[in-house]
């Protein structure tokens, strides 16, 4: 589980402060996911980065699996993102000159004192993982030779390497059409219910929300109300209960 609670992050503006992040609280349990709305600004992408250890709150706490991760230390935190967090970025930054089954197997390299010991175990798992995503036939293939869904979804599966407790997601749809769009969202719930990862994801596309297990719309770095997600939620549950 992730639990972000009361979470308050702000930031130098000459000689004043522009708050970000304003008492935020909201929770993704095992085998969920959380949707992350609002406009441009609203504080989205900050929060996620207070979730994935990257900036510490100026209050408030980050719980993982029921342990305040939100003071650690630089290397704590670096070693609890390599262990325990997964990160999925808007753009999948990935490594021209590697194949995709690389992409994955080279997460097993970082910090590691003896990673040849783990290489045939690191493969047979990134070949896994490839086959979750749907690319298994397309392993062997670099960046350049594979569409943009198929890249998001190599960054995906490169996000669950580590076996995460949490993944983070920020808009893995914005550079790609509705339909593909929509493939990568059923194939992150998919992923999340299969792994029981604690998921949260940020996303500008509101029509998504509605299949997600909770939600929440900031504005101006706080929740605003969200009755429309929820009644929205709830007509989409209505209807496939009539089925």
């Amino acid at each position: 589980m992730i639990s972000l609670e009361n979470i308050t992050l702000t930031f130098p503006d000459g000689d004043s402060t522009v708050t970000a992040v304003d008492q935020v609280s909201l929770t993704a349990g095992p085998g969920t996911v959380t949707g992350i709305t609002g406009p441009s600004g609203s504080g989205k992408s900050s929060l996620l980065a207070v979730a994935a250890t990257l900036i510490k709150p100026d209050s408030g706490r980050v719980l993982i699996n029921d342990i305040d991760v939100s003071q650690m230390g630089r290397a704590e935190a670096t070693l609890l993102r390599r262990n325990k967090i997964g990160i999925v970025f808007q753009q999948s930054n990935l490594i021209p000159s590697l194949t995709a089954e690389e992409q994955l197997t080279v997460m097993n390299e970082l910090g590691q004192k003896h990673p040849r010991s783990s290489r045939p175990s690191a493969t047979a798992r990134a070949n896994e993982l490839l086959g979750s995503v749907g690319l298994a036939d397309q392993r062997h293939k670099r960046p350049h030779q594979l569409s943009g869904g198929q890249r998001q979804r190599v960054n995906i599966a490169r996000a669950l390497m580590n076996d995460p407790s949490a993944l983070l997601v920020d808009e893995p749809t914005s550079a790609l059409d509705q339909e593909r769009g929509a493939s990568i969202i059923d194939l992150i719930l998919r992923l999340t219910d299969e792994l029981r990862t604690s998921t949260l994801l940020v996303t500008h596309d509101r029509e998504q929300l509605p299949r997600m297990h909770s939600a929440v719309h900031l504005v101006d770095g706080k929740i605003a109300d969200n009755s429309t997600l929820d009644r929205a939620r709830s007509g989409l549950q209505g209807e496939g209960s009539r089925h």
